[in-house]
């Protein structure tokens, strides 16, 4: 848990963002279709579509999301979200309104929140997203029992 220097001194290990924003949406944009893949994702315009992400999803204070199901594994809302969320983690800040029902495995709240919808906390959420680029790439190696035989080698 702690790492040696090469001084000899414990230090605690370090701690790295595994979640980050790696694009915004800015105010005074909006957006029609669907947000899909992996990383994290800021909107602060408007957005109206279908999200399904691999990653964080931060709807700012000035962000208004309106989708039939937003679908990410970490979602914090500081503005306005009119549908249903699904996701590992849900934080709702003081300035956040969710219009729409949860499915979450961890909820945090601020005094302020607002959200009209059933709430409903699971042990595990499916969010059944893309799969990450690694686990799609065709150039997997093959299984232990898979042939390696082509259609040009005809033996």
């Amino acid at each position: 848990m702690f790492k040696r220097t090469s001084s000899g001194e414990e230090t605690a290990p370090s701690v790295q963002s595994v979640e980050r924003i790696t694009s915004v949406l800015g105010p005074g944009i909006t957006w029609h279709g669907s947000v899909t893949g992996a990383g994290g994702v800021r909107i602060e315009g408007a957005f109206e579509g279908e999200i399904a992400l691999r990653g964080m999803l931060v709807v700012g204070e000035t962000g208004r999301v309106t989708c039939p199901e937003v679908r990410a594994n970490t979602v914090i809302v500081a503005g306005a979200v009119r549908g249903n969320i699904r996701t590992e983690k849900l934080e709702i800040r003081a300035t956040g309104r969710v219009w729409g029902d949860v499915v979450t495995t961890a909820f945090v709240t601020e005094e302020g929140a607002f959200l009209r919808g059933q709430m409903r906390m699971e042990e595990t959420v499916t969010l059944d997203l893309e799969p990450a680029p690694a686990e799609a790439s065709g150039d997997a190696a093959p299984s232990p029992g898979a042939s390696s035989k082509t259609a040009a080698d005809p033996t």
